[in-house]
């Protein structure tokens, strides 16, 4: 049953077709974004999600876009007592605080994806680790991945959810600007490299590049329209980055969708041979 349907004698027409038809569940909470034009109701369809989706014990009406250095939205608490939870992924549990910390639950896929990939052994960087969705999987893999994150809050849980999760030491954790890549990694060459880019920031993919090796694989997420698809391939070729791969992995907003490249970084981006 939708929540429509559910609803369905408690608002009006208008008002249900102003409902969001769509939310996310990360762990035992579920968030939804209610327009304002809901507020009133606002706790009915909270109670209505609950009863919709097995599981789910706590509501949250998402009251902002991320924000902040950190990437964070704003919650307001509807239905439960904290907005801590543990969310469990192929196997995997993380810890996650949604007023702390940034969690997309829609990249699990993806997450999968990429992990079945790697290799035993493999030296990995992931920056905007977050709470260790990527780093944790890969990590299980015999991988050795360094996680650079600057929120201290995800950091801790990342280290809390790599002890749980047994794979602490395969995970190393810098607490750090992804931005001071080259000067704290000078000296590290990675085979492969994971980049869960924020909107708007693909200038990290140069950065990142600069310390994976000739014929590494770097995976990076941006937010693009679908007709600056094939110029950005073009534009990536002539920084010596071969795309191998692209997908589609989510609408974000009208017209603008996350994409994935799968790339390799050319020998002569490293050694100038042409």
């Amino acid at each position: 049953m939708s929540l429509r349907d559910i609803l369905k004698n408690t608002l009006t027409e208008q008002e249900l077709q102003m409902l969001p038809g769509r939310f996310d569940v990360i762990g035992d909470i579920a968030v939804i974004s209610i327009p304002y034009e809901l507020n009133a109701h606002k706790h009915e369809i909270a109670h209505a999600l609950i009863a919709r989706q097995g599981g789910v014990k706590a509501v949250v009406n998402k009251t902002s876009k991320l924000c902040g250095e950190y990437r964070v939205a704003s919650f307001e608490l509807l239905v439960g007592s904290s907005t801590r939870t543990i969310h469990r992924e192929f196997g995997f549990a993380y810890e996650v605080d949604l007023q702390k910390v940034f969690f997309n639950s829609r990249l699990s896929y993806e997450r999968a994806r990429v992990t079945n990939m790697v290799q035993k052994g493999e030296n990995v960087l992931i920056p905007f680790c977050g709470v260790g969705p990527f780093a944790i999987p890969i990590a299980s893999k015999g991988a050795k991945v360094i996680s650079l994150e600057k929120n201290a809050e995800a950091c801790s849980l990342l280290r809390k959810n790599a002890l749980q999760n047994n794979v602490i030491e395969n995970l190393s954790i810098i607490c750090a600007d992804a931005m001071n890549i080259p000067s704290i990694l000078k000296k590290c060459q990675f085979q492969r490299a994971i980049i869960p880019t924020p909107y708007g920031m693909d200038m990290f993919l140069d950065i990142v590049a600069e310390v994976v090796r000739p014929e590494g694989m770097i995976h990076f997420y941006t937010f693009k329209k679908q007709h600056q698809i094939e110029g950005l391939i073009k534009n990536y070729e002539k920084k010596g980055l071969k795309v191998l791969n692209y997908r589609r992995c989510g609408n974000v907003a009208a017209g603008v969708s996350r994409w994935v490249f799968d790339i390799v970084k050319k020998r002569q981006m490293m050694d100038g041979e042409r």
